[in-house]
């Protein structure tokens, strides 16, 4: 089990209203692996996302059947704020920010 394993998995998650994973938006800021434990921290785009939850609750979802029998535990958390500055540049170019 690798960072790499969770950040394949997370790449699945996309946002629901943009259609983008939650990768290329930038939204993951940290993935802590040992013990048999995954425990990842993210973001939203705006901390009034109606669809936080759902968002969060997809990524462990997706980690939970990328590697099972792992604990996974996903914080939404918001510092640093999330700016487009966090874009892949395949997010960048969906989005328009590279014109």
């Amino acid at each position: 089990m690798t960072k790499e394993h969770v950040m394949a998995a997370l790449r699945g998650v996309t946002d629901p209203e943009l259609g983008i994973s939650i990768v290329d938006l930038g939204l993951i800021y940290d993935v802590r692996l040992g013990g048999g434990r995954v425990d990842v921290d993210m973001t939203l785009t705006s901390s009034g996302c109606p669809m936080g939850r759902l968002i969060a609750s997809d990524a462990e979802e997706a980690i939970r059947q990328a590697l099972p029998g792992v604990d996974v535990a996903v914080r939404v958390v918001w510092d640093p704020p999330w700016t487009a500055d966090r874009l892949s540049a395949d997010a960048q170019r969906i989005l328009g920010y590279d014109s």
